[in-house]
């Protein structure tokens, strides 16, 4: 669902005289926590979809797994679908299905990590995200300047696992693509050999 702020007048106020939200950031700021549910503003719009299905999460959660020596190995930390990320410039907020980061990443407040701090962010398509995520997120991303975008694709046909690197003028430069259940190269500054097998 896609939501965009009407013009309102600012003489409209909350219960206890707190002015409307009139943007879709001042939305998103104004929603509680909610587990079920997923908000995002990208290009300027708030989203809200349901959270994934177990299947999705478990995708995200075996590629934390695997990533694990490598975080150890360098002092970062990641997160699995559960952390905000704030796009700088425009103040996009977008909710990755996993990123990794440095510990105590640079926040925007106390509620979202700053896009520039990201290392990397991975993306697990469903089938009500696909334009979303293989389309809008990588351009998002590069845009930012993460360094390396995962999108997970077990609903194309044959399901597949790509690698976008080398985010340059809003655009990965380097794109690898292996189908699901054969070995991926993740580039620096992840450097590693991920088994694609564990999203079978």
């Amino acid at each position: 669902m896609v939501m965009t702020a009407p013009e309102r007048s600012t003489e409209h106020t909350t219960p206890d005289d707190r002015p409307l939200p009139r943007t879709p950031r001042e939305i998103f700021e104004s929603l509680p926590p909610n587990p079920r549910l997923r908000a995002e503003i990208i290009n300027g719009n708030l989203i809200v979809s349901p959270s994934g299905l177990p299947k999705h999460g478990r995708m995200a959660m075996r590629l934390a797994f695997a990533l694990l020596p490598v975080q150890e190995e360098h002092g970062w930390e990641s997160f699995t679908g559960n952390v905000d990320i704030c796009v700088e410039g425009p103040r996009d907020t977008v909710v990755p299905d996993y990123c990794l980061v440095p510990v105590n990443a640079p926040l925007w407040g106390d509620r979202e990590i700053l896009s520039s701090a990201l290392i990397m962010v991975a993306e697990v398509v469903s089938p009500g995200s696909k334009e979303l995520d293989r389309i809008t997120k990588p351009g998002l991303y590069a845009g930012c300047r993460i360094p390396v975008m995962l999108l997970i694709d077990p609903v194309a046909s044959p399901p597949t696992v790509t690698v976008f690197s080398d985010p340059e003028d809003g655009d990965y430069r380097t794109t690898t693509r292996t189908e699901m259940g054969k070995p991926l190269r993740l580039p620096s500054p992840v450097d590693f050999d991920l088994d694609t097998s564990i999203f079978l």
